[in-house]
């Protein structure tokens, strides 16, 4: 083995030769880190890490110095410096240079190999992390520490990483419950199930295979439980070795031909040793690291080549894997060949002839509570050879012991074990002590636990199958009532290794409990002599004071023997006390009890009571045990050879190989008349118990008997009662029945009652919704009026401007006529001046005549005026009476809605318009003959036909238009026959040529053509004022009929 200390260099070589690693430990280097100070001091590593080739490891110590080692290019660089402990590292990322570290500080920091620079700086935890855990595309990260409490409430996270060659992350708690969550959705997968209670540890450690369908769970115990992720359930539980009280760490040694179903677990338990076996055979394959160099942490590459483990003294192993498999299942080779053995009597330097295969003695496989020790024999060549007695196994002597025990007051704690183990030889008979543990636990300790109510368990556990083994060993352990306070401190001492335990007690009831039993089962009255000879050689005052109150052997000597000191010595002055013990003759016990009593005399020779003596004997006193010590050297060296124990107890004899030797230091015959006794005793117990089961059996019979009476008269008794209780139930059920009819008509009348307020409720919304509706058909119908209202208006508007453009086309037309007549007239009136020159004298004479005919004429025209004023008057009365009897129509209409009432009006409405009618032929009748007796045809068509015209655009508008048609249609037929006579008498007046009335002119009476002239003077004069009064009456007759047009619209409407 290598030993390499990287001080504080930067780089250099991890060894300086090739490595061969030994078969037997398989480490290739020992890392160390020391300062180069003036003071140097040990760094020690605290993490180590292996990247994804397998071939790079990374450590970290506490000082923050962080290394990067190649195995295969046998270089280390330092890569940083972060100036404070690392407490996780993982150098398996996406980026093969790089790496992450979790520091004191509580923050993650990822740093390149190469440029030794920052890559990224993280935060959020609020404690140390002290796990990281890496994706296998190394692109993702998970770290743990004990400030993660927020995912399952109050439960503290144990470990959280994401399995081998999947997206699934494992998330494992305080509580024992493990969940599989989904990386990318963090959905939880599937939780595994609680493990049975019969087994039942707190997982502390956990490891999953390369294929990650194996997970691997430990904890405080030495048994490990074996999931299997795909099935989802428990499926081995393997128990290590008792030596195996906690298990630290987990790892599977991966293997390239097993396609990742790795089947050798590395186990690291409490006491350093990391030990490998196999999952499916259960067989333990190898081992690494010892009790003197324990392993705190380990890592294994990724292909299974090497092992780095962090020592508990802060250095750095790297194992080789091939090595340590190399010779598995093989024996060790032999340590010496002795060629041959010569008598006692022959010996010497000279005669002494040893064969030795290689200057270095080659080692069996190390025991597994042993130290690793290569040791070099030679010849002794000044012929100064120690005793062979002095030789012990592993290489020690017994002498060499003893000098550093007298110098040192007592051994090593870290090595007290191993040197007892050497002292006392032990054979570590696997087998034969297997045989009696398979025996079980004898009769004689099966109720220990009320004798020696001990809290742990564990150790009355033990402590009972040690008993059992003894008592298995030799039948009279089983009667022997201070075994257990012999054996107790032991079993303490060696609770973890049963097997030691064992074999140290054996051993010490061997030698130094040699002739105990002689006196069964009275105490040893001749080793209390001895005690008692020496005891009065050294300090007979102290015995003087013994005989004087009373006080025997077997109260100042027994309990310290029978209890080894256990109960007046503390933890470290036994341990002490029995480094001495050990290391010397067995006699070495029997002065200790003397000294004891010499060094306390003080006190005991102030007792005086005998229930003093015996809590002095019982109870840890004031005394200073390297004291005793020294005295008890001093009591072997000065007690005479006569008195003295070594004379009758013999040497140390080990225990033999193999199996067992028998114990038979005890009176056989007492034995057996106690095993008779004992046997008689049982008999008789077994009689007496037999005729007590028969007693008890019939006792059982008669109480059954009457229980079985008992429970049916109680039955009964029930039956009755339930009868009772069942009617009452009966009319407890029909009272509540007809309480709850009651109740359900009363809710029946209640729902009715609901139902019908809710149906008014209905009918109530749906009248409004009607009511609704029909407001809104009214304001649709009110804005359908409005709308036609406002179209009628239009159109009457259009039709007024209609008929002022036909107003203005007849006053046109009339200016013309006019024109035209009174051109014509200029002409005659030129021509009658012509002629009247000639006539001058006829004209004058008839002048007279004229005039009074004037005056008659201008008589009648006024009367015919008046009457036309008249008729006028009474056409207008009357239309104003049609009018209002309409409009009291229109109102009895708007009261009444029924069609017989609206038929009514409307006949009344005609009956009015064919009276109306009636009148206005009549008047229309006198007007024409008037207009006919004054010979004015023209005047009385224009007349006729405007009043007509005038009244037919009236009645155009009008709603009942059949009776409109009629009127309209006789108006024409009155105007047809003005019109016709009209032409008639302008036919008459003109069918006489201009010829012949100016040819008769002249035949005329002169007085009867001045009449005519000035009528036609007369005329000319008087029409245009008739014309204006037949307009005005046109327009009053319009505005009435357009007013009329109204009211039939709105009864449409």
């Amino acid at each position: 083995m290598q030993s390499t200390d990287l001080r504080n260099k930067e780089s250099g070589k991890i060894w300086h030769r090739k490595p061969s690693p030994a078969t037997r430990d398989g480490i290739i280097a020992n890392i160390i880190h020391n300062t180069s100070d003036y003071h140097p001091k040990v760094l020690r590593f605290l993490n180590v890490a292996f990247d994804g080739t397998g071939d790079c490891l990374i450590a970290g110590d506490h000082q923050g110095n962080i290394y990067v080692f190649d195995l295969c290019g046998n270089r280390f660089n330092l890569v940083q410096r972060t100036a404070q402990a690392c407490t996780a590292l993982a150098f398996n990322l996406r980026r093969k240079s790089e790496f992450l570290v979790a520091l004191a500080d509580y923050s993650i920091k990822c740093f390149d190999t190469v440029t030794k620079e920052l890559v990224s700086w993280m935060r959020g935890h609020e404690s140390s992390v002290f796990s990281i855990s890496v994706h296998a595309s190394g692109k993702y990260a998970i770290t743990t520490s004990s400030d993660t409490l927020n995912i399952r409430q109050s439960v503290g996270i144990q470990k959280v990483f994401f399995l081998p060659l999947s997206n699934t992350i494992l998330s494992c708690f305080k509580d024992n419950s493990i969940f599989a969550w989904e990386c990318d959705t963090l959905f939880c997968k599937y939780q595994l199930p609680a493990p049975p209670e019969s087994s039942s540890i707190l997982y502390k450690v956990f490891a999953v295979t390369r294929d990650g369908r194996i997970l691997a769970a430990g904890g405080k115990s030495n048994h490990l439980h074996l999931w299997c992720l795909e099935a989802r359930q428990l499926f081995r539980i393997i128990q290590m070795p008792t030596k195996v009280r906690a298990i630290r760490h987990l790892e599977f040694l991966p293997d390239s031909f097993d396609a990742g179903s790795n089947q050798v677990l590395g186990v690291l338990s409490q006491d350093g040793i990391m030990r490998f076996i196999n999952t499916q055979t259960c067989k333990l394959l190898f081992e690494i690291g010892s009790l003197d160099e324990g392993i705190s942490s380990s890592v294994i590459s990724p292909h299974g080549r090497y092992i780095a483990s962090i020592l508990e003294n802060g250095s750095l192993n790297i194992y080789s894997v091939q090595a340590l498999t190399q010779e598995i299942n093989k024996p060790p080779p032999p340590l010496v060949k002795v060629i041959e053995d010569l008598p006692k009597n022959k010996l010497s330097s000279s005669d002494l002839k040893m064969k030795v295969t290689s200057g270095r003695v080659q080692q069996p496989a190390k025991s597994r509570e042993s130290k690793i020790q290569t040791r070099i024999l030679k010849q002794d060549l000044t012929g100064n050879f120690e005793s062979k007695k002095n030789e012990l196994p592993d290489g020690l002597n017994k002498k060499r012991l003893q000098i550093l025990l007298k110098g040192y007051g007592e051994y090593p704690t870290k090595y007290r074990m191993f040197i007892w183990r050497s002292l006392l030889q032990l054979p570590e008979n696997h087998t034969a002590f297997s045989s009696l543990i398979d025996k079980g636990t004898h009769v004689a300790f099966l109720n220990l636990q009320k004798k020696y109510p001990i809290k742990s368990r564990k150790l009355l556990r033990v402590l009972q199958r040690t008993l059992s083994s003894l008592a298995h060993w030799s039948v009279i352990f089983s009667d022997t009532p201070y075994l257990p306070l012999l054996a107790f401190p032991f079993v303490k001492l060696f609770q973890n290794n049963q097997l030691i335990c064992f074999e140290v007690i054996a051993t010490l009831i061997m030698n130094w409990c040699q002739h105990w039993f002689e006196y069964f089962p009275n105490p040893p009255i001749n080793i209390l002599s001895m005690i008692e000879n020496v005891l009065a050689f050294h300090d007979k005052e102290l015995l003087q004071h013994f005989i004087d109150h009373d006080i025997t052997s077997q109260l100042y000597a027994w309990p310290l023997l029978e209890t080894v000191f256990s109960e007046v010595l503390t933890r470290e002055e036994w341990l002490k006390l029995f480094d001495n013990i050990f290391s010397n003759h067995p006699s070495f016990l029997l002065m200790t009890v003397v000294a004891y009593n010499i060094c306390s005399r003080v006190p005991l020779l102030n007792c005086n009571l005998k229930d003093d003596f015996e809590f002095f004997f019982h109870h840890r006193n004031n005394l200073d045990i390297n004291v005793v010590i020294r005295q008890v050297y001093h009591l072997m060296e000065t007690t005479p050879t006569a008195i003295h124990p070594d004379s009758v107890l013999h040497v140390f004899v080990a225990l033999t190989k193999g199996q067992y030797p028998v114990f038979n230091q005890y009176p056989k015959f007492t034995m057996d008349c106690q095993t008779q006794e004992r046997e008689r005793i049982r008999n008789d117990e077994l009689d007496y118990l037999r005729e007590r089961q028969t007693v008890e059996d019939m006792q059982a019979e008669v109480d059954q008997q009457r229980v079985e009476d008992e429970a049916w008269y109680q039955n009964q008794e029930l039956l009755r009662k339930a009868e009772e209780t069942r009617r009452e139930m009966l009319l407890q059920e029909e009272e509540k029945m007809i309480q709850q009819r009651q109740r359900l008509a009363a809710v029946k009348r209640e729902m009715k009652i609901k139902e019908m307020h809710l149906q008014d409720d209905v009918r109530r919304r749906f009248l409004k919704l009607q009511q609704d509706q029909r407001e809104m058909e009214l304001r649709r119908l009110d804005d359908e009026i409005g709308r036609k209202i406002y179209m009628r208006d239009r159109e009457i508007a259009a039709t007024a401007k209609d008929l002022e453009m036909r107003q203005l086309e007849l006053e046109s037309q009339k200016r013309l006529y006019e024109k035209n007549l009174t051109q014509n007239q200029e002409a005659v009136a030129k021509e009658m001046r012509a002629d009247a020159d000639a006539y001058r004298q006829k004209v004058d004479l008839e002048e007279h005549m004229f005039h009074k005919r004037i005056e008659a004429g201008e008589m009648q025209s006024q009367k015919t005026q008046k009457v036309m004023e008249e008729n006028l008057v009474k056409a207008e009365q009357a239309c104003l009476n049609t009018d209002w009897q309409i409009q009291s129509l229109h109102k009895q209409k708007c009261e009444k809605c029924d069609d017989l009432q609206r038929n009514e009006c409307y006949q009344e409405v005609a009956k009015l318009l064919r009276e109306n009618r009636r009148k206005e032929i009549e008047l229309l009748n006198a007007m024409v003959e008037e207009e006919a007796k004054k010979g004015s045809q023209e005047v009385r068509m224009v007349i006729g036909k405007e009043s007509f015209c005038s009244f037919r655009c009236h009645l155009e508008s009008g709603f009942l238009k059949q009776e409109i048609n009629a009127a309209v249609e006789h108006a024409d037929n009155l105007c047809h026959k003005v019109s016709e006579r009209f032409q008639n008498e302008q036919e008459d007046s003109s069918c006489l040529p201009r010829a012949s009335q100016l040819n008769d002119t002249s035949e005329m009476d002169p007085s009867t053509q001045i009449s005519l002239n000035r009528r036609a003077v007369e005329w000319d004069t008087s029409g245009p004022n008739l014309i204006k009064k037949v307009r005005n009456l046109r327009q009053r007759l319009t505005a009435q009929a357009r007013h009329r047009c109204q009211t039939p619209h709105l009864l449409a409407t």
